[in-house]
């Protein structure tokens, strides 16, 4: 006897958790903010050593699930966007004019960096003791990073996570394809499929942000607090003016001027990239964002496919443009050494040159020694700055994520391609889109 078709049951609306999924993400973000504070700075007012330890576990946990991702998301992100060229309209004109206005704002960047650093001598009085102090045991040299860029042993690229390499066999990849053209479809299609799955594994991973927002903050003010400051006050303070400066003047300069857009537009649908950047840390971490927040703003699909990939490991205007130039100015005066307009020069040819260096991770420390070994200062004073990192990082990556959906909808709108209703309406949460659609109920007959 047939029976009646089942029905599921409706989910639960009221509950907590349906609230916080009601809650828009940019807000799940802030909230996280506040408690990871307030947490952060209870467990250092009142040394509870239980809580620093918990909110730590917290936040390295939301970091290594990101970190977990980003081999096989770079490399089938790379190979997709490359293969799928051929969709392009004028690609080879695309990619160029990319590279150049990332060329552009780093150059940009680097000035303004530079420029803080001679107004304001971060290093001067700083009363740091570089005794003792040793150079890190993996310095940046240009030796090392042209012949880095190509592995000796792909399992090892992998396992180790060398960002820069898997980018070099990911281009490498997606061009063979293209040659191929469509005996190698299986291989592209499979591509795409498990570029897919890491993306879809990886959005899990971010709805966690809120969470790994509280960890990370709070464990920096239960660790470091406001102490740690007042030696690198000057620099601090530069760095996120710079990358404000950055931020908020040069990209909105440009978009109204090179890209006749309103650049409030651009910050209301990008806000969400920009947010996961400054609190992950890891600009390819926060890749699936960017694509998502860089299409809703009106840049082609296609285009998007190749533009952000390729920016989040190589546009890098915070990570390899303004610190770097900041740190070795503070580096030289703390060590009494002199730079000349040569120096600088050097400084800004890195920063332009190099910035594929930094490749997306967690930190800036290669792009900073390879900085520092090209103008011929102690690689000790690396040292000097390994406990502020994490604090300059954050503001560092938000202004290299927002730069990387900024140079695509420049193109995208000189090109004439760019969706203008679309970038003038940013509207709707950014996870909503991500929810599954359950199907539809079948009949069952007994």
């Amino acid at each position: 006897m047939p029976t009646a078709p089942t029905t599921p049951a409706e989910p639960d609306t009221s509950g907590p958790l349906a609230r916080i999924r009601r809650t828009p993400f940019w807000a799940q973000i802030v909230g996280g903010l506040a408690l990871g504070l307030l947490l952060g700075g209870i467990a250092r007012a009142g040394d509870v050593s239980w809580l620093t330890t918990t909110l730590d576990t917290i936040g390295k946990t939301f970091v290594q699930l990101l970190k977990l991702a980003v081999p096989p998301l770079v490399f089938t992100a790379i190979v997709v966007s490359v293969a799928n060229l051929r969709n392009v309209t004028n690609a080879a004109r695309l990619a160029v004019r990319t590279l150049l206005w990332f060329l552009i704002t780093s150059l940009i960047a680097v000035s303004i960096g530079l420029g803080l650093g001679l107004l304001t001598d971060p290093g001067q009085g700083a009363g740091l003791s570089t005794e003792g102090l040793k150079a890190p045991e993996e310095a940046g040299s240009w030796v090392d990073f042209l012949t880095g860029i190509i592995p000796t042993n792909i399992a090892t690229t992998f396992v180790e996570v060398n960002v820069l390499q898997i980018v070099f066999l990911g281009i490498v990849t997606g061009a063979a394809i293209l040659k191929i053209g469509e005996k190698a479809e299986p291989v592209r299609k499979l591509g795409e499929s498990v570029l897919e799955l890491t993306q879809t594994a990886l959005w899990w991973v971010i709805r966690l942000a809120p969470l790994g927002t509280l960890g990370l903050i709070g464990k920096s003010v239960a660790k470091y607090g406001w102490d740690l400051l007042a030696p690198f006050a000057t620099l601090t303070a530069d760095v996120y003016v710079g990358c404000a400066l950055v931020l908020f003047g040069v990209y909105s300069l440009l978009l109204r001027f090179a890209g006749g857009l309103n650049p409030l537009n651009f910050f209301k649908g990008a806000w969400p990239a920009i947010q996961l950047a400054f609190v992950s840390r890891s600009s390819v971490g926060t890749l699936p964002v960017t694509r998502r927040v860089t299409e809703r703003l009106g840049v082609p699909s296609e285009y998007a496919s190749f533009a952000v990939p390729f920016g989040a490991t190589t546009k890098m205007d915070g990570c390899a443009a303004i610190y770097p130039s900041l740190a070795a100015i503070f580096v030289a005066q703390v060590y009494g050494i002199h730079l000349g307009i040569g120096d600088y020069l050097l400084i800004a040819f890195v920063s332009v040159i190099g910035s594929a260096a930094t490749a997306g991770l967690t930190g800036a420390i290669v792009m900073l020694t390879l900085t520092l070994s090209t103008v011929g200062l102690p690689l000790e004073g690396v040292g000097l700055l390994l406990a502020i990192d994490p604090i300059l990082d954050m503001v560092r990556t938000a202004t290299n994520v927002a730069g990387q959906a900024v140079v695509p909808i420049l193109v995208a709108a000189r090109e004439k391609t760019l969706d203008r209703d679309a970038y003038n309406n940013p509207t709707g949460d950014l996870l909503a889109a991500e929810a599954v659609k359950v199907a539809e109920p079948v009949a069952v007959a007994a």
